[in-house]
């Protein structure tokens, strides 16, 4: 038996609906906040090892660099917490139709911006 279905490879020509961003992009969160947690360990364990080890934690803190990470990671975790919020109340039961999940993403990711840019606010 042979399907006659069209297929489309071309992955450019695909829109997902604003749900499906929000929650790939929650995966996404979730993977950086898993990796940041070795940055952020690494930081404390050297800050904790000698007055030196703390010395060199601060001075690394003051680079550009080190506050783009942690506005990153700040980032990643506001949106987590979130979108993951929204997730919970949608597995409770409310918000399952699609022009609420639409609004409710579309509020969460505005929250998610804001809070954002009061993390970089917070950093620099």
């Amino acid at each position: 038996m042979k399907k006659q279905r069209p297929v489309n490879l071309d992955l450019q020509t695909i829109s997902f609906p604003l749900t499906a961003i929000a929650s790939i992009l929650h995966r996404v969160s979730g993977v950086i906040m898993f990796f940041a947690t070795g940055i952020l360990m690494w930081f404390l364990a050297e800050s904790l090892s000698s007055p030196m080890g703390f010395a060199h934690v601060q001075e690394l803190m003051g680079s550009y660099l080190a506050k783009f990470i942690f506005w990153g990671i700040l980032t990643a975790l506001a949106y987590h917490l979130i979108i993951g919020i929204r997730h919970i109340v949608m597995d409770m039961g409310y918000g399952e139709e699609f022009d609420t999940a639409t609004k409710s993403a579309q509020i969460t990711m505005g929250a998610s911006v804001i809070l954002s840019v009061l993390a970089g606010v917070w950093v620099w």
